[in-house]
């Protein structure tokens, strides 16, 4: 009896310790699955990936974030050139035009793919930034030693070589969103302008869409640099100048005669709709015009 009491106790003992790491065990393997997961949305959040690509990524380094980040951008660099080659053919006939005003330059950039879908998309708008910010940077380096009004228009072949980064060129970038997005994409062109102290610059867009950036966006756009202007009224004198601008089939309008309190120097315009000269003169105004 003594033995029979002795066995059922030590199997209750038997028994409590095995639940017992059963218990603990199941509790570091949540405590486990919990890290993996915040690593999981962690690097989802970083990188913009799919969770499929970025629990691969994680499970090929060992939850190394830092790795796991850097494999997923070769990656998607690489599928994104070998897409890009693919789309080439296809026409990219919609886009933005971006426009970034300063305090004394502008820039403002075309960039296009197939579908206004994708134009609106958030990763096609970093692009157009990118872009801006781009040929900004380009435009300072070039003159840094020239003052005055100075102007610049740049091809799809200059664009895709400026850098983005180290390493990384607006080629590369446009490789990465097609990628992303599926569509082919282009760099088409961008204008930028440097002036003297006393002048102004005045700048429109149309057709915007509301983006969480310096760089206004739209469909159509327009820089103008200007002399004269009421003080406190220059702004909004720049901006009824370019929507002017916008809106007219020709620039001609936009001379010394119909706009008297300012002496318009010159006015870049980017509208799909309009051929091209490179430039002309009229009415001491200079008016340059590219076609999207």
């Amino acid at each position: 009896m003594f033995l029979t009491f002795l066995c059922r106790t030590l199997t209750r003992d038997v028994a409590k310790v095995s639940v017992g790491q059963h218990v603990q065990s199941l509790h570091t393997g949540c405590q486990l699955l919990a890290a993996e997961k915040a690593l999981l949305m962690k690097l989802r959040k970083s990188t913009g990936y799919t969770f499929i690509n970025c629990k691969k990524a994680l499970e090929k380094f060992d939850n190394d974030v830092a790795q796991a980040e850097t494999w997923l951008h070769e990656q998607a660099q690489k599928e994104g050139w070998s897409k890009a080659n693919k789309l080439e053919g296809r026409k990219a006939k919609e886009g933005l035009i971006g426009v970034f005003v300063g305090d004394k330059a502008a820039v403002m950039v075309e960039v296009n793919c197939e579908t206004d879908f994708v134009a609106r998309n958030e990763k096609f708008q970093q692009l157009v930034k990118d872009v801006t910010f781009a040929t900004l940077a380009h435009h300072r380096n070039k003159t840094q030693s020239q003052p005055g009004y100075v102007k610049s228009v740049l091809s799809s072949d200059d664009l895709s070589k400026l850098s983005v980064g180290e390493g990384t060129s607006l080629a590369d970038q446009v490789a990465l969103t097609i990628g992303h997005l599926g569509e082919n994409m282009s760099l088409k062109r961008a204008v930028t302008v440097g002036i003297p102290a006393e002048w102004k610059i005045g700048s429109y867009v149309h057709g915007g869409i509301s983006t969480q950036t310096e760089v206004a966006m739209g469909r159509y756009g327009a820089l103008v640099i200007f002399q004269g202007g009421k003080e406190g009224e220059q702004e909004m004198l720049g901006r009824k100048l370019g929507q002017h601008i916008v809106g007219e089939s020709l620039c001609l309008w936009v001379t010394w005669m119909t706009c008297p309190v300012a002496k318009v120097r010159h006015a870049c315009c980017l509208r799909p709709s309009w051929q091209t000269p490179a430039g002309l003169w009229h009415s001491s105004s200079e008016v340059s015009r590219l076609e999207c």
